[in-house]
Protein backbone atom coordinates (compact mmCIF):
# COMPACT_ATOMS: atom_id res chain seq x y z
CA UNK A 1 0.00 0.00 0.00
CA UNK A 2 1.56 3.73 -1.07
CA UNK A 3 1.01 6.60 1.57
CA UNK A 4 1.83 10.20 1.43
CA UNK A 5 4.32 11.79 3.38
CA UNK A 6 5.17 15.06 3.70
CA UNK A 7 8.55 16.32 5.07
CA UNK A 8 9.97 19.42 5.80
CA UNK A 9 13.37 20.13 5.18
CA UNK A 10 15.77 22.86 7.23
CA UNK A 11 19.26 23.88 6.60
CA UNK A 12 21.56 26.92 7.74
CA UNK A 13 25.06 25.08 6.86
CA UNK A 14 25.68 24.80 2.89
CA UNK A 15 21.47 25.09 2.18
CA UNK A 16 22.34 25.24 -1.39
CA UNK A 17 24.29 21.78 -1.47
CA UNK A 18 22.60 20.06 1.22
CA UNK A 19 18.87 20.56 0.48
CA UNK A 20 19.09 19.18 -3.33
CA UNK A 21 20.82 16.22 -1.90
CA UNK A 22 18.16 15.47 1.01
CA UNK A 23 15.33 15.24 -1.46
CA UNK A 24 17.44 12.89 -3.39
CA UNK A 25 18.40 10.89 -0.65
CA UNK A 26 14.42 10.97 0.31
CA UNK A 27 13.93 9.97 -3.18
CA UNK A 28 15.16 6.17 -3.00
CA UNK A 29 12.57 5.51 -0.68
CA UNK A 30 9.35 6.34 -3.26
CA UNK A 31 8.47 8.90 -5.33
CA UNK A 32 8.71 12.54 -5.15
CA UNK A 33 5.38 14.02 -6.14
CA UNK A 34 6.64 17.56 -6.17
CA UNK A 35 8.84 20.09 -3.79
CA UNK A 36 8.42 23.30 -2.77
CA UNK A 37 10.88 26.07 -3.73
CA UNK A 38 13.21 27.19 -0.89
CA UNK A 39 12.25 29.96 1.36
CA UNK A 40 14.42 31.87 3.63
CA UNK A 41 13.79 32.46 7.61
CA UNK A 42 15.74 33.94 10.33
CA UNK A 43 17.01 31.22 12.48
CA UNK A 44 14.12 30.39 15.25
CA UNK A 45 15.83 30.56 18.84
CA UNK A 46 19.56 31.90 17.92
CA UNK A 47 19.30 35.50 16.16
CA UNK A 48 23.21 34.91 15.76
CA UNK A 49 23.28 32.22 13.35
CA UNK A 50 22.97 32.45 9.44
CA UNK A 51 19.41 32.41 8.21
CA UNK A 52 18.08 29.11 7.18
CA UNK A 53 16.70 28.04 3.59
CA UNK A 54 12.97 25.54 4.13
CA UNK A 55 11.30 23.58 1.78
CA UNK A 56 9.11 20.52 1.49
CA UNK A 57 8.83 17.61 0.11
CA UNK A 58 5.42 15.44 -1.69
CA UNK A 59 6.66 11.89 -0.93
CA UNK A 60 4.50 8.50 -2.33
CA UNK A 61 5.86 5.44 -0.34
CA UNK A 62 5.64 2.04 0.89
CA UNK A 63 7.06 2.88 4.47
CA UNK A 64 4.98 3.46 7.29
CA UNK A 65 5.33 6.58 9.29
CA UNK A 66 7.41 4.44 11.97
CA UNK A 67 10.15 3.78 9.01
CA UNK A 68 10.45 7.21 8.00
CA UNK A 69 10.46 8.39 11.73
CA UNK A 70 13.02 5.99 12.69
CA UNK A 71 15.12 4.87 9.65
CA UNK A 72 14.21 7.14 6.34
CA UNK A 73 15.09 10.53 8.10
CA UNK A 74 17.94 9.26 10.79
CA UNK A 75 19.96 7.71 7.72
CA UNK A 76 19.24 11.03 5.53
CA UNK A 77 20.61 13.68 8.31
CA UNK A 78 23.48 11.35 9.38
CA UNK A 79 24.84 11.37 6.03
CA UNK A 80 24.60 14.60 5.30
CA UNK A 81 26.20 15.42 8.65
CA UNK A 82 24.47 16.25 10.89
CA UNK A 83 24.95 16.58 14.28
CA UNK A 84 23.00 17.08 17.12
CA UNK A 85 24.00 18.67 20.48
CA UNK A 86 22.46 18.32 23.56
CA UNK A 87 22.79 21.29 25.17
CA UNK A 88 21.49 23.36 21.96
CA UNK A 89 18.98 22.09 20.46
CA UNK A 90 18.64 25.56 17.96
CA UNK A 91 22.39 24.92 16.87
CA UNK A 92 23.40 25.21 13.04
CA UNK A 93 22.76 22.30 10.68
CA UNK A 94 23.50 20.84 7.84
CA UNK A 95 19.67 19.70 7.41
CA UNK A 96 17.07 19.00 9.76
CA UNK A 97 14.47 16.64 8.39
CA UNK A 98 10.51 16.32 9.70
CA UNK A 99 7.77 14.13 9.05
CA UNK A 100 4.99 17.01 9.12
CA UNK A 101 2.13 15.04 7.06
CA UNK A 102 1.41 11.59 6.95
CA UNK A 103 -1.56 10.29 4.87
CA UNK A 104 -4.02 11.52 7.18
CA UNK A 105 -3.11 10.63 10.32
CA UNK A 106 -2.91 12.30 13.53
CA UNK A 107 -2.14 11.09 16.92
CA UNK A 108 1.78 10.26 18.49
CA UNK A 109 3.88 7.98 16.23
CA UNK A 110 6.73 7.22 19.20
CA UNK A 111 7.88 10.72 20.22
CA UNK A 112 6.54 12.66 17.23
CA UNK A 113 3.18 14.05 17.21
CA UNK A 114 1.46 13.80 13.61
CA UNK A 115 0.46 16.18 12.25
CA UNK A 116 3.44 18.35 13.23
CA UNK A 117 1.95 21.35 15.10
CA UNK A 118 4.47 23.40 13.87
CA UNK A 119 2.79 23.50 10.78
CA UNK A 120 0.27 26.01 12.57
CA UNK A 121 3.16 28.06 14.17
CA UNK A 122 5.32 28.42 11.59
CA UNK A 123 5.42 30.34 8.89
CA UNK A 124 8.74 28.42 7.18
CA UNK A 125 6.90 25.08 7.80
CA UNK A 126 3.46 25.75 6.51
CA UNK A 127 4.30 27.89 3.40
CA UNK A 128 6.35 25.30 1.76
CA UNK A 129 3.93 22.51 2.69
CA UNK A 130 1.13 24.64 1.22
CA UNK A 131 3.14 24.81 -1.77
CA UNK A 132 2.67 21.07 -2.07
CA UNK A 133 -1.22 20.75 -1.95
CA UNK A 134 -2.77 24.16 -0.78
CA UNK A 135 -6.49 22.14 -0.78
CA UNK A 136 -5.07 19.58 1.97
CA UNK A 137 -7.14 20.11 4.89
CA UNK A 138 -5.32 19.57 7.90
CA UNK A 139 -6.54 16.74 9.93
CA UNK A 140 -7.09 18.74 13.14
CA UNK A 141 -7.39 22.10 12.40
CA UNK A 142 -9.96 21.93 10.10
CA UNK A 143 -8.23 24.63 7.57
CA UNK A 144 -6.45 24.00 4.69
CA UNK A 145 -2.46 24.43 4.21
CA UNK A 146 -2.65 27.09 2.00
CA UNK A 147 -5.50 28.63 3.93
CA UNK A 148 -3.06 28.11 7.26
CA UNK A 149 -0.29 29.45 5.28
CA UNK A 150 -1.42 32.71 4.48
CA UNK A 151 -2.33 33.66 7.92
CA UNK A 152 1.12 32.66 9.39
CA UNK A 153 2.97 34.73 6.46
CA UNK A 154 0.48 37.54 6.65
CA UNK A 155 1.59 37.37 10.48
CA UNK A 156 5.88 36.72 9.92
CA UNK A 157 5.68 39.98 7.38
CA UNK A 158 8.96 39.90 5.93
CA UNK A 159 10.66 37.29 7.07
CA UNK A 160 9.82 34.98 5.11
CA UNK A 161 11.22 35.21 1.20
CA UNK A 162 11.54 32.55 -1.57
CA UNK A 163 14.97 31.88 -2.74
CA UNK A 164 15.95 31.52 -5.61
CA UNK A 165 17.86 27.01 -5.97
CA UNK A 166 16.39 24.54 -7.35
CA UNK A 167 15.86 21.68 -5.46
CA UNK A 168 14.26 18.93 -7.82
CA UNK A 169 13.82 19.03 -11.26
CA UNK A 170 10.00 18.87 -11.54
CA UNK A 171 9.15 20.88 -8.09
CA UNK A 172 5.57 22.69 -9.08
CA UNK A 173 7.34 25.63 -7.68
CA UNK A 174 7.55 28.87 -10.03
CA UNK A 175 8.94 32.24 -8.80
CA UNK A 176 7.33 35.00 -7.31
CA UNK A 177 6.02 37.40 -9.83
Amino acid sequence: MLHTAWLSLGSNIQPARNLPKCVQRLSAAGRVLAVSAAWCSPSAGDSTQPDYLNAAVQLSTALSAEEILNRLIPDAEQALGRVRDPRNINAARTIDVDLSLYDRMTGMVGRHQLPDPDILTRAFVAVPLAELDAEYVHPVDGRTLGEIAAALRKAAGTELSRASLALWPDTRATPEG
